[in-house]
């Protein structure tokens, strides 16, 4: 699902630096007067979440979801009480889940992914309050929800297009998530989902791992399929990677990935994250496949990009894309990047209208006040 191979054969770099006014209603939060602290900003736990001079709006639905009547808390107030067993089980239960873990940041390291079941919401929210960290130690996806997954309940004859369970995470940490021992449900080294919605809000990942080669596989962080009326995957005020030694990894997209599914991406920051693989989409002949997408990959058919107020740089590619990678196969597909910097992202070929994003040559790409360099 991807460029025929005679595309692959016209790579082409352009620098291109756009300065236009900033219009007020996307200016920083700084500039308009507003103090509003950032939940995650812990100076021991890695770079905060998101970027702070993001400032663009974010619409009612891709905001924080209510948490104010949980279906569990985990934890009874002491770091001691939030264990893994709690929040698995809590997961399972769906609904509305916060934790109680005392007033210092928390780890909580799981061994086996928390599965989202079809039956237990419509709406699960899983909030950390900006001191929650899940881990999956480097041994396990830490999060998998999937409509088609039988034993994860059917509750619709269409499980490909259906709107529940709509899952939020927010105010969370995701580190060391690793699903290369995943080969069904590979991809999505912390977060793998098909079906309903899906948005991530004041998030965080950090080392996350996913298969190392292969054509299609990827999203060292994220992998996601199938939404809701090809409704986009919010993700807001996040950042994946964010430093030299917390990227996330993958085949492709080292921090996105996705196929037939749109995505806006509000005030984050994407940074430092890699695609491994080798040999592109189609595999080339005598290699695995992949390494495109340093930061993120879109594939399949009818879809969107739309980015404002983020930041991608210091990703890296072995093939294409080193900051994105955007194949439409029906060429229905458009991007559009609003007051942000897509910078000093490195490695690949294939570059047709701007340096960084590969893409056919036809698809539409909005550019407004945004450095691409």
């Amino acid at each position: 699902m991807a460029m025929s191979r005679w595309q692959l054969a016209r790579p082409l770099t352009l620098t291109l630096t756009l300065t236009l006014t900033l219009p007020v209603a996307c200016a920083s939060e700084s500039e308009a007067g507003v103090d509003v602290p950032n939940p995650l900003t812990d100076p021991a736990e890695g770079p905060p979440a998101g970027n702070p001079d993001g400032g663009c709006e974010v619409p009612a639905e891709a905001g924080l979801a209510d948490v104010s009547t949980p279906r569990t808390v985990v934890g009874d107030g002491n770091a001691a009480s939030c264990t893994a067993e709690a929040f698995l089980a809590a997961v399972e239960a769906g609904g509305v889940i916060t934790f109680d873990c005392g007033p210092d940041p928390v780890t909580i390291t799981v061994d086996r992914p928390a599965k989202i079941r079809n039956d237990t919401g419509p709406d699960i929210v899983i909030d950390g309050g900006g001191l929650v960290t899940l881990s999956g130690g480097g041994t396990t996806r830490i999060l998998y929800m999937n409509t088609c997954d039988e034993a994860q309940v059917w509750t619709t004859p269409h499980c490909d297009d259906q709107d529940h369970p709509r899952l939020v995470v927010q105010n969370l940490t995701f580190i060391d998530g690793n699903s290369r021992g995943e080969d069904e449900y590979d991809g999505g080294g912390a977060i793998w989902v098909r079906g309903g919605r899906f948005r991530a809000v004041n998030t965080r990942f950090f080392g996350n791992v996913c298969a190392q080669t292969g054509p299609d596989v990827g999203g060292g962080a994220i992998r996601v399929f199938d939404q809701f009326e090809d409704r986009e995957v919010y993700v807001v005020n996040s950042t994946f990677g964010g430093g030299a030694s917390l990227g996330n990894t993958g085949s492709n997209g080292g921090a996105l990935s996705s196929i037939g599914v749109s995505w806006t991406i509000l005030d984050s920051v994407l940074s430092y994250n890699h695609a491994i693989g080798n040999g592109g989409n189609p595999a080339e002949a005598g290699t695995p496949g992949g390494g495109s997408g340093g930061a993120i990959y879109n594939d399949g058919n009818t879809m969107t990009l739309s980015i404002c107020g983020s930041i991608i740089e210091h990703n890296d590619v072995v093939q294409h894309g080193s900051a994105i990678f955007f194949v439409s196969n029906d060429h229905s597909g458009d991007i559009r990047i609003e007051h942000s910097r897509i910078t000093q992202n490195t490695g690949g070929s294939w570059y047709p209208t701007y340096p960084q994003i590969s893409n056919h040559d036809d698809t539409p790409i909005t550019v407004v006040d945004s450095v691409i360099e």
